[in-house]
């Protein structure tokens, strides 16, 4: 019988540090060198229903700022866009709203 090891113990994990449950997540969008600038536009229409005016803006905003907010919400809620995002061929991300 062999003996049972350890686990790695990670001695600089904050605790303290917790999601703030008042802070809203959001679903950014990260620009990357493979999709169009109008395949991103047609994604944001296409799956957030945004007028032409408002996904364009936001695909200038992946394009020149290197990330866009596309939605804010429940944690939930945002995991299932980035999914979704992911499976459009988009790379995509959640984080909370920065403080």
């Amino acid at each position: 019988m062999s003996p049972l090891a350890a686990p790695a113990v990670d001695e600089d994990v904050d605790l303290a540090r917790r999601p703030d449950p008042d802070r809203p997540w959001q679903t950014v969008v990260w620009d990357d060198p493979v999709n169009l600038m109008s395949y991103v536009t047609h994604v944001f229409r296409e799956y957030f229903g945004l007028p032409r005016a408002e996904a364009e803006r936001l695909m200038l905003a992946v394009h020149n700022d290197g990330h866009a907010v596309v939605s804010q919400g429940a944690r939930e809620r945002m995991e299932l866009h980035a999914q979704a995002m992911h499976d459009y061929g988009l790379w995509a991300t959640v984080r909370q709203e920065p403080a």
